[in-house]
């Protein structure tokens, strides 16, 4: 049982680092992996690496490219466009749920996160701000009072965050963001969810159009898109 234990321990470690290796951009968007140069750069056993892989195919987060080979999956309009369309569909309500039902704790959770900055270019603030982001969406969706929804957002956040890397390190958004956290914060403590919803359908536009604008704008980016197209 101990053994098991500590295998499963170490294939959650190794699951947690490259995973968020691969949303922070790390390991970059259409990169070939291997399970030994995963193994070697995380100073994790290839069992562990191996069971991890496996994990993050089934979440779309990696591709098989052949029986030892994977590939980080590409980043394309298409998918962002269904990404944040999925976000449309499941966010805005969850925060007309929540509205009326912030804890104190949550309330301050959410009042630190929404402080979080970052310095354009540099990838460690860069990082530690979308992470809060999903941190700060997160909890409203916690605070839904529906576990299943909140956990399809979970998971769909960590879609999104990887895609708001490639963008974030280019441009500012510091103060925008802010401003609407601040604003949702206010009609979720009022307990108007009408607000809430309004809000968190409008800041998810304004974020959709923030990301593809500036994919589209980057002649990197653009010609990255174009050749990874077809995996979509």
């Amino acid at each position: 049982m101990a053994n098991v234990m500590h295998r499963q321990l170490l294939t959650d470690e190794a699951y947690d680092r490259i995973k968020r290796a691969i949303i922070t951009c790390e390991l970059a968007p259409g990169q070939q992996i291997t399970e030994e140069q995963l193994a070697a750069s995380f100073a994790v056993g290839r069992a562990g690496v191996r069971a991890a892989l496996k994990r993050l195919c089934q979440e779309n987060f990696v591709l098989l490219a052949s029986r030892k080979r994977y590939l980080v999956a590409p980043v394309t309009l298409k998918h962002v466009n269904e990404l944040f369309e999925l976000r449309l569909m499941l966010e805005p309500p969850a925060a007309r749920r929540a509205a009326g039902r912030l804890t104190t704790d949550a309330i301050e959770r959410l009042r630190r996160l929404s402080d979080v900055q970052y310095v354009v270019g540099d990838h460690d603030s860069a990082a530690r701000f979308l992470q809060a982001n999903t941190e700060f969406h997160a909890t409203i969706a916690a605070s839904s009072g529906n576990t299943a929804l909140a956990d399809v957002i979970r998971s769909m956040l960590d879609k999104i965050e990887r895609v708001h890397h490639m963008a974030h390190l280019l441009h500012d958004r510091n103060e925008l963001s802010r401003q609407e956290h601040v604003d949702l914060l206010e009609a979720l403590m009022a307990g108007d969810g009408s607000r809430a919803e309004r809000m968190m359908t409008e800041q998810i536009q304004s974020a959709r159009a923030f990301v593809i604008e500036t994919m589209v704008a980057s002649p990197r980016l653009q010609s990255a898109q174009v050749g990874l197209e077809r995996h979509a």
